[in-house]
């Protein structure tokens, strides 16, 4: 069974720091990039952070720059997400996504297309 798995998150206070886990199981993340989105009460489902896995390219959101960093390690077949300078208006569900590369072409971050694969999220929650 194909499966992304995210763990990581939970409770943080503000200005802390948190990293997300993004496992697969079934498949190999090498030929997939992966991109973290996330998702905050009664807002739609945002881009966070991209990283390919061809050219290794790493894309953030404008909120995000410079707090977060996105990072993979294929021979344990996961990607993080290292969250740094938390602020209550980082808190939402985080999910992980994968899309395959190989062969495709995408303009840009290929996580602004529909990925392949989704993870069942993360809840973060920021709050003193």
């Amino acid at each position: 069974q194909l499966q992304l798995v995210e763990s990581g998150g939970g409770l943080v206070q503000p200005g802390g720091s948190l990293r997300l886990s993004c496992a697969a199981s079934g498949f190999s993340l090498n030929y997939y990039a992966i991109g973290w989105f996330r998702q905050a009460p009664g807002k739609e489902r945002e881009g966070v952070s991209c990283i390919s896995s061809e050219t290794g390219n790493t894309y953030y959101a404008d909120s995000v720059k410079g707090r977060f960093t996105i990072s993979r390690d294929n021979a344990k077949n996961a990607v993080y997400l290292q969250m740094n300078g938390l602020g209550p208006e980082d808190t939402a569900v985080y999910y992980c996504a994968a899309i395959y590369e190989p062969g495709n072409h995408y303009w840009g971050s290929p996580c602004t297309y529909t990925m392949d694969y989704w993870g069942k999220g993360a809840l973060v929650t920021v709050s003193s």
